[in-house]
């Protein structure tokens, strides 16, 4: 079986589209999109409601999740580096976790030809 990888991106929501026109054009056609809600090294920020300050910890964020197998992962990281850094607190993570195995639900096929 070949050597398959998933690969989980959080960053700027703002940075999403660009993220994906990226990845399509590298040959990734399938992601798992999620807005989520974390905090890092931003610490949040203060805004004030109603004349009180108010400190947001958590900030919203989006997670691309893709597991890859043709495309070489370091394709996908060098493109995601290229496209998300900043140079800013914020820029995000990238998470590359082993993947023993795939099984489409419909087909029953299992390993690279479920993706």
């Amino acid at each position: 079986m070949d050597k398959m990888t998933k690969i989980e991106i959080i960053t700027r929501t703002s940075k999403l589209e660009e993220l994906k026109d990226a990845l399509h054009d590298i040959g990734i056609t399938g992601m798992t999109v999620t807005q989520v809600l974390g905090c890092g090294m931003q610490k949040g920020i203060t805004e004030t409601y109603r004349g009180v300050p108010l400190t947001i910890n958590l900030l919203p964020k989006v997670k691309v999740e893709m597991v890859v197998c043709e495309v070489p992962v370091d394709d996908v990281i060098a493109t995601a580096k290229k496209v998300l850094k900043t140079g800013q607190i914020g820029d995000g993570k990238i998470f590359l976790y082993p993947v023993e195995n795939v099984i489409k639900i419909r087909t029953g096929e299992e390993g690279v030809r479920a993706l």
